[in-house]
């Protein structure tokens, strides 16, 4: 579909702060008003709107597929989004280690073990550490725990907080970016450690340039869309 309007405001009502395109309201996929109880992320989100020229494209429009899921897939029945989000803690990226070499060991200990001693501490949990690959289960409470911190959250914060765990593969880390206790950059950085040492051992390809690139995309508007919440 081709951009059809020419004015996008913002409406405030009892639904929240809607879009509206030449007056008529914007609509989620399941034909939901797009109204956010964010005036900051409204804007964020009229702006991707104003910003389309020609086809609407929705990967220029992360804050809007964002919002979306927020309205039509969480706000409604929130649990099984929850219970997908905890279940990373069960084989979280920063608790399985190098066996070797020594340097790799060291970088992801740096990486890594600030943002489990975070959790320990914030959570008051014991969380199990693997070197190599098998799976070793965590201890219940550190689950029942995390999942708790992932269920206090309300729907626009699971929906920004999911394409950050996904992406990195560590609930912890997506935790301590949400509390302020560690940047976007500093988890970043940790989530590409391994990738990292692979590309200068062995080289970087096109293919995981350009996913490494759209994996960044969608990690940095999950930041930016729980930053528009405040």
């Amino acid at each position: 579909m081709k951009r059809f309007w020419k004015d996008v405001r913002i409406t405030t009502g009892p639904a929240g702060h809607a879009i509206e395109l030449d007056g008529r309201p914007v609509r989620t996929p399941g034909r939901l008003p797009l109204a956010l109880p964010y005036p900051a992320l409204a804007a964020a989100i009229a702006d991707e709107w104003r910003a389309v020229t020609g086809d609407i494209d929705p990967r220029t429009m992360p804050l809007t597929g964002l919002a979306n899921v927020a309205i039509e897939r969480i706000a409604a029945d929130p649990l099984p989004f929850i219970a997908n989000i905890a279940a990373y803690a069960e084989s979280d990226l920063l608790c399985y280690r190098a066996e070797a070499p020594e340097e790799l060991i060291a970088r992801q200990a740096a990486a890594w073990d600030p943002l489990l001693d975070w959790a320990r501490q914030r959570y008051d949990i014991h969380i199990e550490v693997v070197h190599g690959i098998t799976h070793r289960a965590q201890p219940p409470l550190m689950l029942a725990r995390l999942a708790d911190a992932v269920a206090a959250r309300n729907a626009y914060e699971l929906a920004g907080l999911s394409p950050i765990v996904t992406i990195t593969g560590s609930l912890i880390a997506g935790l301590a970016l949400i509390d302020g206790a560690a940047d976007a950059n500093q988890i970043w950085h940790a989530a590409q450690i391994d990738e990292a040492w692979q590309v200068e051992k062995w080289g970087d390809d096109d293919f995981a340039i350009a996913t490494r690139i759209a994996h960044r995309g969608d990690f940095d508007a999950g930041v930016r869309f729980l930053a528009l919440l405040g």
